[in-house]
Order: structure tokens, then sequence, then C-alpha cells
């Protein structure tokens, strides 16, 4: 009789059935034409399913699947859906989705050139694309990070640090303790708030007339200011979240250049749309940024969790986020050997390959398919406008500029907003939420995936006829 494998043993050992059925179920959500919206579930009911679980022996793998597939997968709402409008939608291609569990299966972590040379170099393959849409110099390099919060906290640790630099060597070490500022417009990401927070960084906040910074703004603001250069950075956006709307990058990077500031570009939703020729007018200067980022998790089709981290000098970057450690001087070298550790070019050391399952769909689809895509949903968004337009209770709130429209229903309050919405969810029509713009409670679509067609978005807004008169 063969010997019973221990149990901290047995779960690193190959199960053949194990494997099969989350392949089984993996294959099934994939082959999903449209994937469903499903529905947020009550708490009481989650945790009664929930006891109980955890147990010292465990329990079988078909049970907990089981478990997760007909009671916690159906709590979750699927951003993927070509019926999700709210905040930014998510829509992974099927290739980088298979890739992503080959990443997650051969625990590919993407830390150092030591240790993952070939992930780096395909991480750093898509980074250049990016980088050449841009047009930022071929010099130019970064990292793939977690989400735009990520990725903006990181840029702009970098910005604060050169700043303070600038100024110690030009004022002496007493300079090291000024309270430093970053220029921002009051549309800027929550993120950005949340960084500036945590870097002790106080804004210096620019009011533009119409929501879109103009470098007239910022050079008012910057002329009027009693002490100028105590401001290191200025924040544009490329896509705001909220309504998509894009900064006048080419006149801000004016007045950085002017005053020496760090020029980021925060295009975590709307820098997709570099891609699009139909708008990529609009994000003429973003090659005079200093960092610039994008989520690939929003609308270039990558799944959870992705965001490209771009430095025009990428060595400012390593000298204010390499870690430094007795045990960590193995990954740097010094003998004239090519190195990229993404370590550091961010706040973190440990990271997964998130870029690769943008790399393996990049390749294997091509760029066009990418461009097609996301010109699909700036063209949806303007047929979208014109519907509007066409019905007497509803009005645009402003033209929309990507891939985000924003409405009011004449008449409408916030609970009307939201009953609507509940209506919508209830009957898997769509997941939308209502936004606030200007202190009103308006509506808002958020499109990114292909899939999302006229029709399904005219069921939505007939609803609003029978649903806000209840």
């Amino acid at each position: 009789m063969a010997a019973t494998v221990p149990a901290h043993l047995r779960m690193h050992h190959f199960d053949p059935s194990q494997t099969q059925l989350i392949l089984n179920y993996v294959t099934e959500r994939l082959s999903m034409d449209e994937t469903p919206l499903d529905f947020p579930g009550d708490k009481s009911v989650i945790d009664s399913i929930l006891s109980g679980l955890l147990t010292d022996h465990g329990l079988p793998t078909a049970q907990v699947l089981d478990l997760y597939e007909e009671h916690l997968s159906k709590t979750v709402l699927s951003a993927d859906s070509p019926r999700f409008w709210a905040f930014i939608p998510n829509a992974p291609t099927k290739a980088s989705l298979l890739f992503d569990m080959i990443v997650s299966a051969a625990s590919l972590q993407g830390i150092s050139w030591l240790e993952a040379s070939g992930a780096v170099a395909a991480e750093n393959q898509v980074l250049r694309w990016i980088s050449d849409a841009a047009g930022l110099p071929a010099s130019s390099g970064g990292v793939f990070v977690s989400g735009g919060s990520a990725a903006n906290l990181s840029a702009l640790i970098v910005a604060r640090d050169v700043g303070r630099r600038r100024l110690v060597e030009k004022y002496g070490e007493q300079a090291r303790y000024r309270r430093l500022r970053i220029a921002v417009s009051e549309q800027v990401h929550s993120s950005i708030k949340n960084t500036l927070s945590i870097l002790d960084v106080d804004p210096l906040i620019v009011r533009p007339a119409d929501h879109r910074l103009l470098g007239s703004d910022l050079a008012a603001v910057m002329a009027a200011d009693a002490d100028p250069e105590s401001v290191v950075a200025v924040v544009a956006t490329s896509g705001t979240t909220n309504a998509g709307i894009v900064d006048d990058l080419a006149g801000i990077s004016d007045v950085a250049q002017q005053y020496g500031l760090w020029f980021h570009v925060d295009g975590a939703y709307g820098g997709a749309g570099l891609f699009a020729p139909s708008v990529r007018g609009l994000y003429a200067g973003i090659e005079n940024a200093d960092s610039f980022i994008v989520d690939p998790h929003k609308w270039l089709f990558a799944p959870f969790d992705c965001a490209a981290l771009i430095y025009r000098d990428p060595a400012l970057a390593k000298s204010v986020h390499t870690q430094k450690a007795g045990y960590l001087d193995a990954l740097h070298h010094d003998d004239g050997s090519y190195e990229w550790n993404p370590t550091d070019y961010a706040y973190h050391l440990t990271r997964r390959a998130r870029g690769l399952p943008l790399w393996f769909s990049l390749a294997v689809n091509g760029s066009g398919a990418y461009t097609a895509a996301i010109e699909h949903g700036i063209t949806l968004t303007r047929q979208v406008a014109d519907e509007l337009n066409r019905r007497p209770d509803i009005e645009l709130v402003r033209e929309p500029t990507l891939s985000v429209v924003l409405f009011r229903r004449t008449g409408w309050t916030a609970a009307d907003y939201d009953r609507w919405a509940h209506d919508l969810l209830t009957r898997q029509v769509a997941f939308v939420t209502s936004t606030t713009w200007e202190g009103e409670v308006v509506g808002r679509f958020a499109f990114a995936h292909p899939a999302t067609t006229f029709e399904m978005v005219l069921e939505a807004l007939d609803a609003m006829d029978h649903n806000g008169d209840e």
C-alpha cells in the first residue's frame, strides 16, 4: 500500500481531476458570447454560505467550486459584460485572459532582469508600443503596476523628489524642508488627490472655466502665485473618468517648460485614445510628458490589474525608487551588461508580470484590432449622443469627447436615476450608475466593450419612459 502523502506536500502535487474541473469552468466562462451582469449579494446570505468553509482538513474541490459558481460568482458584477456601462468597464480579450492563466500557473513574477529577463523584455516591448504612440523618445521606459492609483503615486514621488533636488541645488540644504506643491485641476482624478496627501505635498488648484484645463489657466495661476518655485509639477488628464475630457496638453506642457515643472499626464482611462486616429489630435503635447500612465485593464482590453507607467527619463525614476539591501545586490550589475529591473521604477518590489497578457493578446490579434475596438467605443458614444439629442425629455450635459456621455432626464432626481438603474440591473439589461456634475445628479454611460451595441443602449433609454413616473 502506497504511503499517504502528507497534506502539506499533497497541496503541491498535481491533481488531474482538480485541474480538469478548473479548466472546464474556465472554458465555459470563456465560451460565453456575453457574460452575465449578475447582481450584488446580501451580506447575511453570503456569510451563511461561507460559514464553516475553512476547515483543518479541507473540502473536495468540486464542492468548493460549485459553491463559488452557484453562489459567490453570481454576486460579482461582471465588469467585462458588454452591458456594464458604469465607472470604467473592463473588456479583456479572450487571448489576454488565457495568457493570464499562464502568468499565474507559471508564477511569473517579473521582478528583475536576473529572475525574469524574457518576461521583462516582452513587457518592455508593449511599453515601447505605448511610448511610440505617445511620441516619447526611444530612451523612455517604465513598468506595469497594479492600477492608475499606484502609477500616479509612483510618478509623482519622482516628480516631488526631482523638484526638491532642484531647489536644494539652488538654495542649499535648508530648501530640503520647504513645502512643495503640485498644480492640479479641479477635475483631477481622486487618486491624485490621495497621492498628494500621501506625499505630504500641497495642491495648487487650478479652476478651468469649462472643466478642461488649459495652458492659459495654468499660466495665469502661476503668474499670480506668490511662490511659484514651490510648485514642482503639474498634472494633466487625457480623458477624465467622469466625463472623458482631454486637457490642453500642448498648452500645459509649454507652461511646464517655462517654469521647470515636471509634466505628468494621467491617461489611466483615456490614454487609449492615442491609438484611435479619430481623436489622436486631442493628445498633441503628450510627447512632452515627463511621465505618462494608461491602464490597459480599462480601454486596452487587458485583464485586471494592469497599468502602464512610462517615464521620459527612466534614470530619474530609478534614482528615486531603487531599493537597496544586501540581499538585493545581486539584481544590480556594474559590468556593463543590460539591466532593466521593473522594481526600480515604482514604489513596489514584488510584482507579477501583469503586462504579459496584453503583450500576448497584442501579438496574437494585431494592433489594428485594438484601434478598431477603441474606435467602436468612440463611434457608439457619438451615436448615443445623437440619439439623446433627438429625445425631447433628455439632454446632453456636454458633448462627449471619448467614450463617456453625460445626460439629464428632465425633472428627474437622484432617486429617479437610482430606481431606473436598479430596474435595469434587476432585468439584466445594463449596469449603470449616476454621477454628480456641477452639484447636479445626472446620468452617465461609459463604453469600452466592442460588443456593446446601439440596440442595447436604446433598450436602457426606452426604460426611462416607464420607470421615472412610478
